[in-house]
């Protein structure tokens, strides 16, 4: 049983890392994709949900329904900024943005969680800021140009607006996790499908849709979102927190060689030297985080 689950959680963590290929050839909105995403990805949890021969707990829904609206709405606006970030930098630059994640629950544990800041959380914070200042190219080339730097603010954006959604699942109890998926995605296309229809020419969206286009779509949301989050979820019930911690930085490994490997996106040596120091932080800070609880 050990041995499946551990499959199914590489698995879901490879299909996270390839993400940002598949969003660099879609030509739509970020917005858009984001919300097709949500809706896509949300009726394949409830399809697993009714092969499970399952179905939603509404009053456990009901008793948590405006943080999971609240973070639902946090998880489209987070693909949004996710998504820009992969058009105004390297994939594996927004990748490593993203992974700040850790570090922005790190910093509000104390005042929200009440969790003590320990010497070892301060150090990692610190080794994770200078990572990103290598992975900025501030060091080798000066202040980034003006895309780049677009891209990068956008990537930690998404990074603080997915901290804040861990955060705020502390507060949501007594729901299945296949429930809050399903609620966090469905409201999260929900609330963003309004700011879309106003602030798109949705005349200019259908003509870019292509069979490639809608392939690539469906695709994202099924096996990006459904697929993914189904194998990462199923996954959990038979591994330790520590090893699960361990096994969430096969996503950014695989997106960075990707990149690499398929983009022609080169890191140089700097970009290497933040990499390392930005996961390394963030892995050294979560698994000393899983071991004591």
């Amino acid at each position: 049983m050990g041995s499946k689950a551990k499959l199914e959680l590489i698995a879901s963590m490879v299909i996270f890392g390839t993400i940002g290929i598949f969003v660099r050839y879609i030509p739509l909105p970020s917005s858009f994709i984001a919300v097709v995403r949500g809706f896509v990805g949300a009726l394949f949890v409830l399809l697993f949900l009714f092969l499970k021969k399952s179905s939603p707990d509404k009053k456990a829904i009901r008793n948590n329904l405006w943080m999971l609206v609240l973070s639902g709405a946090f998880i489209g606006i987070n693909w949004i900024l996710l998504f820009e970030a992969y058009h105004y930098t390297t994939v594996a630059t927004a990748t490593l943005c993203y992974y700040m994640q850790p570090i922005f629950v790190i910093l509000a544990s104390p005042f929200l969680l009440k969790e003590r800041l320990t010497a070892k959380k301060v150090l990692c914070v610190v080794v994770a800021l200078l990572g990103m200042v290598f992975v900025s190219g501030v060091i080798q080339t000066g202040i980034p140009s003006f895309s780049e730097a677009r891209g990068i603010l956008f990537g930690l954006g998404a990074a603080l607006l997915y901290a804040s959604v861990v955060l705020m699942n502390f507060k949501i109890t007594d729901i299945s996790a296949y429930d809050k998926t399903f609620m966090q995605l469905g409201t999260g296309a929900v609330v963003l499908l309004p700011y879309v229809l106003l602030t798109q020419d949705m005349g200019a969206v259908y003509s870019a849709f292509t069979p490639f286009v809608l392939a690539m779509l469906l695709f994202v949301g099924i096996i990006h979102t459904g697929v993914a989050y189904a194998l990462y979820f199923a996954s959990m019930k038979d591994l330790k927190a520590q090893t699960i911690a361990i096994f969430s930085y096969i996503d950014p490994i695989v997106a960075i060689l990707l990149s690499a490997l398929l983009l022609k996106e080169n890191m140089g040596l700097y970009g290497v030297i933040g990499a390392v120091l930005v996961l390394g932080s963030t892995f050294v800070s979560e698994l000393s985080e899983k071991e004591k609880g």
